[in-house]
């Protein structure tokens, strides 16, 4: 029993996971390492390889590195369990950060007297002269615009990293600890026009986006002094977004940040007790169900993630195994445009307003490792729950124990397709 422990505290990125001894807390997770060796949520016999994704390996490459996976396809399956788990509460284990959600479905009819937020803004101009984002304009650090005409990068005025700083840190008594932090941040503006989303742009204007981000993401994963590039959006003032002028955000990083390590970890775990790539076997058995797909094209598929901790939350994961934006394909980074098109506009329509919400890429840690394990994805993560107007807090349990959602991830999913 006690080799399942540390296999589990392996795979969940736990410290020293080679000495830990069983305990009631890793016994309470043994349901997580049930995941990871027997697939619950994933139930079914497995089907034929799939061209879309690694085949099994039947040989090792240079370095004894085992060569490409993927898991086999499965057929149509719900799963199985001896309660209502869509109408009673329930934990649902995420395999891609080793946490858990807890789920209380029957509580989706509570009133509320909550904060109630403002509604959206009126309509943006297509040039604010207020802006400091818009072309021509003077930014708030004294720098003028060019006149763009089409995306725009920048070193941000505010950055949160600096490149130059030492790399000497302090530590006393293993409970003061600090490590300097090197890095760059950047802003990418989408479009000179002040009114856009990323919803009402043209496909090859959000073309240039996407490639902007895979061209970025290889320049500065190259630095020396980089591992970890993250890319991501904050939508609305409701998210903390400063400015409306439709742009992103890039901070790379000399550290691999907590959630990537996490979901690094777990991959790595998942490849090594299976051999095969977690979210292409995961993204292969929502094709199978449907259930929680939200939308679909040839080389991308939106899903409300079966362990959703936001209400309208989606996992956006393209079906070939590719571990960064720099691996993808011409075709496919045109399905990568309009997939993120097409969900944006249907989270526009659910509540009719232009909705709030941060959204990142996950992708392979620009470390020097090859990281075969990693599959590239994107985040939404919306706020809004009931209207426009109400929105979910992470708060009290949450903050304190275990994140919490009402409304289930398939009812989120059916709700987001009727739009």
């Amino acid at each position: 029993m006690r080799a399942r422990y540390r296999k589990l505290a392996t795979a969940l990125g736990i410290v020293g996971a080679t000495e830990v001894e069983a305990s009631p807390l890793i016994e309470d997770n043994l349901w997580g390492l049930e995941t990871i060796e027997k697939d619950p949520i994933m139930v079914g016999t497995m089907g034929d390889l799939q061209p879309d994704c690694w085949a099994r390996p039947t040989e090792r490459r240079g370095r004894g590195k085992p060569g490409p996976v993927c898991a086999p396809a499965p057929p149509p399956v719900t799963i199985s369990c001896m309660f209502d788990w869509k109408r009673e509460p329930h934990r649902r284990f995420n395999p891609l950060n080793g946490e858990w959600v807890l789920v209380s479905p029957h509580r989706t009819d509570r009133p509320w007297q909550g904060q109630v937020e403002e509604a959206a803004a009126a309509r943006q101009p297509e040039y604010d002269p207020q802006c400091y984002l818009c072309p021509g304009n003077a930014r708030a650090g004294g720098v003028r615009n060019p006149a763009y005409t089409s995306t725009f990068v920048f070193d941000n005025d505010f950055a949160a990293l600096k490149l130059d700083t030492p790399l000497d840190g302090c530590e006393q008594d293993g409970l003061l600890i600090v490590e300097p932090e090197p890095g760059l941040c950047r802003v990418v503006c989408f479009s000179p026009r002040h009114n856009l989303t990323i919803a009402n742009m043209e496909p090859a204007d959000l073309r240039r986006v996407v490639d902007v981000w895979a061209d970025q993401f290889a320049e500065l994963g190259a630095m020396p002094l980089i591992r970890h590039v993250q890319i991501f959006e904050n939508r609305g003032a409701m998210m903390g977004a400063s400015n409306p002028h439709p742009h992103c955000q890039i901070w790379s990083n000399h550290a691999i940040p907590n959630e990537v390590a996490k979901e690094t970890a777990a991959q790595l775990a998942w490849r090594g007790a299976r051999g095969t790539c977690l979210l292409c076997a995961y993204a292969m058995r929502e094709q199978a169900s449907r259930e929680r797909v939200v939308e679909e094209n040839e080389s991308f598929l939106t899903v409300v993630p079966f362990w959703a901790l936001w209400p309208f939350e989606t996992l956006v994961l393209p079906k070939r195994h590719v571990t960064g934006l720099d691996g993808l394909a011409g075709a496919e980074r045109n399905g990568l445009a309009d997939i993120l098109k097409r969900t944006t506009a249907r989270y526009d329509r659910l509540f009719r307003v232009p909705f709030p919400y941060s959204m990142g890429f996950h992708q392979r840690p620009t470390d020097g490792a090859a990281h075969e394990e990693w599959h590239l994805h994107a985040h939404f993560f919306p706020p809004l729950l009931r209207s426009a107007t109400v929105r979910k807090f992470l708060v009290g349990y949450e903050m304190l124990a275990t994140p919490q959602r009402d409304i289930t991830a398939e009812v989120a999913a059916e709700r987001l397709r009727a739009v």
